[in-house]
Formats: structure tokens, C-alpha cells, sequence
């Protein structure tokens, strides 16, 4: 009983202050853990970064720093960490093998969100997809098609290809074309157009709308109408103005003609 109790009094004492360094080390580097995170938290959110860039961040620093706390307490325990470090590397270079589509995915998520081509709201081309921007994860991206379809767009698939954003820029050019008559008044015509494109309160003054004869047709001549509008009153601005230039047309008797073409005959002369 006496060895029992030498026994456990020698293996407390050489194991029990390893354990209490152990334990100690996991608390306090947990407290530690929990504090930078909200450090990184609020910085983040006190220079406005993109939420979904925080989350990840901020997971990603508490991930990595209670790995390292977890293998400094395995240390103070006396346990080898070297090949405890060896295999979390091959374990995670297996991963990352058999994973080589989702890290990619992975990478240009990150790349999207800190750069920023593209946001919630956005009506952009990408990844062979037109749509509104509704979410950016770190895997994939959604759209909502103009015809309301949800489209999931892999991360590398939108970052290996170009991306065309249609409302970056704050406005839009609505590009229209109307044809009149060879036999009409091309001033009058000129300037019906230009009293319709100022009146519509939705075309913006700066820059300029343009209303020019661009092309002398095989059946008419055609006016080329390109007013700049705010992204989302493009298709109403499209739509109402094409109703109204017809419908003052008619009004003012300018016509637009159908395609035709003059056919000549001539008598061929017999001897």
C-alpha cells in the first residue's frame, strides 16, 4: 500500500503541475481567443467591410488561434506536437486534393468579397448568367433572373470569367433607333423626339441625351434616341418611350414606313 501511495504521489507530483499548466493554458488562451475575436469583430465593422468578409475572418482567426492554444497545452503536457503537426498537415493536404473544385470555389470567394466587382443589388453578367446580385457566399453566388429564376453560380466560374455589371456605374444607356419616311419632315420628326425624351422626368439631364440621324435606310430614315437613365427605370423608360414616340407620330402625321423596296420594269426593245 505504501509503493501504491509512493507511487501515486510521485506521478502527481511529476504530472499534476503539467496538468494544471495544461488546463490553465487552455482557459486562459480560450479567454484569449474570445477577446481578439471581438477585437477583429469590431475593427472590421468600424472600417465598414462586407459582413460575409467579417464572419469569415473572424472565424477563421478563432479557428486558427484555439488550434494553437489546444497544441500548446498538449506540449505542456509533454506530448510530442511535432508529429501531432506533421499529420494535421498531411491530413489536410489530403483534403485539399480531394477538395481542389470546393477550395477553388473557396479562394474566389474571398477574392470577391475583399475586391468587391460585384454586390447585393447588382444586375450583372457573370459566369455565362444575367441577374440581380441576392447573395455572395464563400462557395457560390445567386442570382435572380429577370424572369425570376434563382441561378447558383459556382465562385470560380464568376472570377474566371469577365463580369459585366450594369449598374456599377449609377446610370444606363437606353439605345433605340425609330425610322421615318423619306417623304417626311426630318427636323419636324428631330424635334417631336427631343420634346418626348425631355419630358420623361426619369431621363437624366447629365450626361446628355443624344437624338441624331444615324443611318439614310433603304425604306426610312432612321433616328438613333440614347437617353441615360438610373438602372432601374430602364425598361419603363424602353417601353413608355416606344409606345409614345408611335402614338405622336401618328398624332402629327409622321409616318414609319414599312420596309419596301422600288421595283423598276423596263420594256425590252425588239428589232
Amino acid at each position: 500500500m505504501e509503493i501504491v501511495t509512493e507511487k501515486l504521489t510521485e506521478w502527481g507530483t511529476l504530472y499534476g503541475m503539467k496538468i494544471i499548466a495544461a488546463i490553465v493554458i487552455l482557459i486562459v488562451g480560450r479567454m484569449a481567443v474570445g477577446f481578439i475575436s471581438r477585437l477583429t469583430k469590431r475593427m472590421m465593422a468600424k472600417s465598414k467591410a462586407d459582413e460575409t468578409l467579417t464572419r469569415f475572418l473572424v472565424s477563421l482567426t478563432r479557428i486558427a488561434l484555439l488550434t494553437f492554444v489546444v497544441i500548446a497545452a498538449l506540449n505542456s503536457l509533454g506530448v510530442q506536437t511535432a508529429s501531432f503537426i506533421a499529420v494535421i498537415g498531411a491530413a489536410g493536404l489530403a483534403v485539399g486534393l480531394a477538395l481542389q473544385g470546393s477550395l477553388a470555389n473557396f479562394a474566389s470567394g474571398v477574392l470577391l468579397i475583399i475586391f468587391r466587382p460585384l454586390k447585393r443589388g447588382d444586375l450583372v453578367e457573370a459566369g455565362g448568367s444575367l441577374g440581380v446580385v441576392r447573395e455572395i457566399h464563400i462557395f457560390n453566388t445567386i442570382l435572380k433572373s429577370l424572369d425570376n429564376k434563382r441561378i447558383i453560380i459556382p465562385n470560380s466560374k464568376v472570377t474566371g470569367d469577365s463580369i459585366v455589371n450594369y449598374t456599377a456605374e449609377g446610370m444606363l444607356r437606353v439605345d433605340m433607333v425609330f425610322g421615318i419616311s423619306y417623304g417626311d419632315d426630318l427636323l419636324k420628326a428631330k424635334q417631336i423626339l427631343i420634346e418626348l425624351v425631355g419630358a420623361d422626368e426619369r431621363i437624366l439631364a447629365d450626361p446628355p441625351p443624344t437624338v441624331a440621324v444615324s443611318e439614310l435606310g433603304d425604306s426610312s430614315v432612321n433616328f438613333v434616341v440614347r437617353p441615360y437613365v438610373k438602372p432601374e427605370d430602364y425598361w419603363g423608360v424602353f417601353f413608355d418611350l416606344t409606345e409614345k414616340v408611335k402614338l405622336t407620330f401618328d398624332e402629327r402625321s409622321v409616318s414609319i414606313p414599312f420596309p419596301q423596296h422600288d421595283v423598276h420594269l423596263f420594256q425590252a426593245v425588239t428589232r
